[in-house]
């Protein structure tokens, strides 16, 4: 078949890069005069009909600029058999031959029963913060998300250093800890707690024993907000509090800051490869397929994979950060 318009949408919870990838996606249209349809707040979009044509001109400026200029949402009606109905009803009423989806694990799940019901052609961008998805090593927005929390730690430890405190700082990842292991490896955290290690609290109060009779008045403890040490960050701290009375402890939850921001180089050159090669590969007649990043080059993985393949710890990385905090 072959392609004359593509649908373009963001999906669940932005990321740094997403503007990115769909600037390239338009771009790369229209250099192969196929035209591009921007999709609004993701699957609700469809099934609402909130579509708009884009050309070259429609997505100047964007490619500096966090979050996503389609906007994005996640939609309940989508589930429904009759909601992807209306869905499939306004993509045959446009006259969409495929679709580009630009989100994560949940997007990508809605991506695939879609596909299966209506035989649409679909590929998948990578676009999340938390670097689970498996067949790509990198996750549009990781990187920036890395460079955030670092940042922003960075900052935290002026003040734990000034105050002798101990601070436990969460960051965001869900159920990976990817963001922990790194940003805690970057600031020099004294422990980093991610689900994938599950240090448990007797080791932390070790550690923190340790350092205290090395002579550190102040530290870092970097929580992946899936760690499961205690209930949440704030109940952790107090457990821990009771067993250093002396120690003036902080909580800071860096929450949905670690998802805004201008995109780093990094992401900008990701979104713009991963963007290309996803029109290209519609064009070819791929479907149903996610573009990754995997040992720095371009890899497909098909969309159930990447849903269902978990993604992997740095093992050599919480092997260092062992070593880092003596």
């Amino acid at each position: 078949m072959k392609i004359k318009k593509i649908g373009v949408l963001t999906s669940g919870g932005d990321s740094p890069g997403m503007n990115t990838a769909l600037r390239a996606v338009v771009r790369t249209c229209a250099y192969n005069k196929i035209d591009c349809i921007g999709i609004y707040r993701g699957f609700q979009g469809l099934i609402n009909d909130e579509m708009k044509v884009l050309k070259t001109r429609s997505v100047r400026g964007i490619i500096n600029r966090g979050g996503t200029m389609l906007y994005s949402a996640r939609s309940e009606e989508f589930k429904s058999v009759s909601g992807r109905k209306k869905a499939f009803l306004n993509i045959k009423k446009n006259k969409i031959d495929a679709l580009v989806v630009i989100g994560g694990d949940g997007s990508f799940t809605g991506a695939m029963v879609f596909q299966n019901e209506y035989n649409i052609p679909v590929i998948g961008i990578p676009g999340t913060i938390d670097n689970d998805l498996f067949g790509t090593s990198h996750t549009l927005g990781y990187d920036t998300a890395l460079n955030t929390v670092m940042e922003a730690i960075d900052k935290i430890r002026d003040t734990a250093i000034s105050h002798d405190r101990l601070f436990f700082v969460e960051v965001m990842g869900r159920d990976a800890g990817h963001i922990a292991l790194n940003s805690g490896i970057a600031i020099g955290a004294q422990e980093i707690l991610i689900p994938e290690s599950k240090i448990g609290l007797d080791e932390l109060i070790i550690s923190l024993r340790k350092s205290k009779k090395l002579g550190k008045t102040s530290n870092i403890v970097v929580v992946s907000e899936g760690d499961k040490t205690g209930k949440n960050v704030f109940e952790l701290s107090k457990k821990v509090e009771e067993k250093f009375p002396d120690y003036e402890i902080k909580v800071s939850v860096l929450g949905h800051m670690q998802r805004g921001g201008s995109p780093t180089c990094f992401d900008r050159v990701l979104g713009t490869k991963m963007g290309v090669i996803a029109v290209e590969k519609i064009m070819a007649g791929e479907s149903s397929v996610m573009i990754g990043l995997v040992n720095g080059k371009i890899k497909l993985t098909p969309l159930n994979s990447a849903i269902k393949g978990a993604s992997k710890i740095n093992k050599e990385l919480i092997r260092v950060s062992k070593i880092m905090n003596i």
